[in-house]
């Protein structure tokens, strides 16, 4: 079957605008984020050979979980401004390399993305997700992988692969058990607040012990040890299966159908030079001097599934 690299779009983004310096256009124009963007699809690419590769951005907030919490994600603060500038020549750039994007309004990507990496496993292809959202932990499974991108704080680590005894090993639970995991210790970067004083090593133990689910977890609330968290797991039931909620992946959503495109040189070209990037725009008329480069997106490779996402 086919290698599918499904990218999570603002988390890329973001790590690309983070991890370079404040570069910018002779305009003034910032273009740091952009470089990152380019060299570590290709990087990716080289490096995982992909059959197909879709690249998926949020549109908007997930209509679902502000509805069971309107707090959620309330504490992220704006997207800094220089980045929000690069957004849309981030997806001319993508369009121009010949990759497919999908984003809907109203739906997180996160789901969008996890729906169809579970469909595509489900028919018998592997699947990369490129993104450091621990969300993703819960689908990993024989077929579906996570390449993280190398931390901030040492980068000489690079992209790592992270499989299913990966999540184990980085988070105490295997993959059936993220989103039980999270619900309990919480998950600051989407303002879902775990229990007071639960951390990672204590939830992995309690779901050990009790079946490795949250519902287990509250009906054995008088044997946990330590005995102080006994009352608060009783008397936050309700608060508990709420986190489980939003912390789990939305894995029914319609299915997506890309639009396939071919990298378009002369675009990407203009585009490059048009932005100033001359180190990146003299290593993509390398890359792409002999032709289209190898690829991104083939033909041959139909969706397994129709949708109505939008397609950017």
């Amino acid at each position: 079957m086919s290698k599918w690299l499904l990218v999570d779009g603002f988390n890329l983004a973001y790590r690309c605008f983070h991890a370079l310096p404040e570069l910018t256009s002779s305009q003034g124009f910032p273009t740091g984020a952009l470089h990152g963007w380019v060299k570590s699809l290709w990087k990716l690419i080289d490096q995982e050979r992909p059959d197909s590769t879709l690249v998926f951005f949020d549109l908007g907030e997930s209509q679902d979980r502000l509805a069971l919490l309107k707090e959620y994600k309330a504490q992220r603060k704006p997207m800094p401004d220089p980045l929000r500038q690069q957004i849309e020549p981030i997806k001319q750039l993508t369009r121009a390399m010949g990759l497919a994007g999908i984003e809907q309004d109203g739906v997180e990507s996160d789901d969008l993305l996890a729906s169809e990496a579970v469909a595509l496993a489900r028919a018998g292809h592997d699947v990369i997700i490129v993104s450091s959202d621990k969300d993703f932990a819960q689908i990993v499974d024989e077929r579906i992988r996570i390449m993280l991108p190398p931390p901030s704080a040492n980068p000489k680590l690079g992209w790592r692969l992270l499989d299913a005894a990966g999540v184990r090993e980085k988070f105490g639970v295997p993959p059936a058990q993220i989103a039980h995991y999270l619900a309990l210790v919480g998950d600051t970067s989407d303002n879902i607040p775990g229990l007071d004083g639960v951390g990672p090593k204590t939830a992995a133990k309690w779901l050990a012990e009790c079946g490795g689910s949250v519902e287990c977890v509250l009906e054995k609330a008088a044997e946990l040890k330590p005995e102080r968290f006994r009352e608060t797991v009783a008397a936050n039931a309700e608060r508990l299966r709420l986190n489980l909620r939003l912390t789990t992946l939305n894995l029914a959503l319609p299915p997506v159908k890309p639009e396939w495109r071919t990298p378009q040189p002369e675009e990407l070209f203009r585009l490059l030079d048009r932005f100033e990037m001359r180190s990146t725009a003299a290593d993509a008329r390398k890359r792409y001097a002999g032709g289209p480069a190898p690829a991104a997106v083939r033909e041959s490779v139909k969706p397994v599934r129709e949708t109505q996402s939008e397609l950017f």
